[in-house]
């Protein structure tokens, strides 16, 4: 195996272990539960889970997706998420190699994975995650000015700046104008906190894509479980998440020659 196969192994075993602590925020964060203590145990019957019944991905697969003790199944989406995390640090890992980018960018798609499914499963994304993000990317574009392709920390911190405010006044505008028009909320407090939070990271330019692909995804979801289930209302953070991700790897290379 070549040097360069056993780090993306070891990038993604890394992303497992990160997802599988991710799945511990998404079920206790909004229960206000501690996301450190007690340890891993089964959601169903509350048994401690032993080491080798908590290896990421792995456990889920041998224990056929049901606790050792109890039997009760476990939902699908404890290995979905653990490999989706390891997937999109492989791919951070991919395109920015060992960098500033690569450590912030893989802390902040973990962020955006559990706001994302925490906004599935209730409809509403904690502060601690938009607002908690939204201040690290304001002090991160001081320390690391890099993240934003110069070498002033000024020049960082006024490009976190305007990212956060123009991606959170996008959304607020969209949400505004989308109430005008269906006589109703159309966006909540959480995805403009949430897109404040990713123009922080990303800067206005990818905030602004970011904003434009969104609805794509939102809206191709929304027909189908419109039809599906009669659902009016969608959780939006999932699709300003995927659409910050897919900014961070493609937008770049898909416009650059006419945006960056």
């Amino acid at each position: 195996m070549t040097a360069c196969g056993a780090s993306w192994i070891f990038v993604f075993v890394i992303g497992a272990i990160v997802g599988s602590f991710l799945n511990v925020c998404i079920h206790r964060m909004p229960i206000s539960k501690s996301i450190v203590l007690p340890a891993s145990h089964c959601p169903k019957c509350g048994t401690k889970l032993r080491w080798y019944d908590n290896i990421p991905v792995v456990s889920y697969a041998l224990l056929l997706g049901r606790c050792r003790s109890c039997r009760e199944r476990i939902s699908i989406r404890y290995a979905v998420v653990e490999i989706l995390t390891a997937s999109l640090f492989v791919a951070l890992f991919y395109k920015f190699g060992i960098s500033a980018k690569f450590f912030i960018y893989s802390a902040f798609t973990a962020a955006l994975i559990v706001a994302a499914f925490i906004d599935i499963d209730i409809n509403e994304i904690p502060d601690s995650i938009s607002l908690g993000g939204l201040a690290a990317g304001l002090v991160l574009s001081i320390a690391f000015p890099a993240l934003f392709d110069t070498t002033s920390r000024i020049e960082g911190f006024l490009s976190s700046l305007s990212g956060a405010l123009i991606g959170g006044i996008a959304i607020y505008a969209m949400g505004v104008f989308g109430k005008i028009l269906f006589k109703k909320d159309a966006m909540g407090g959480g995805d403009v906190k949430l897109m404040a939070m990713i123009g922080s990271i990303v800067g206005w330019k990818l905030a602004l894509f970011t904003f434009f692909i969104a609805p794509v995804f939102g809206a191709a979801i929304g027909i189908l479980m419109r039809i599906r289930d009669g659902r009016e209302t969608i959780a939006y953070g999932p699709y300003l998440s995927l659409a910050a991700v897919i900014s961070i790897l493609f937008a770049r290379p898909l416009l650059g020659c006419l945006f960056f």
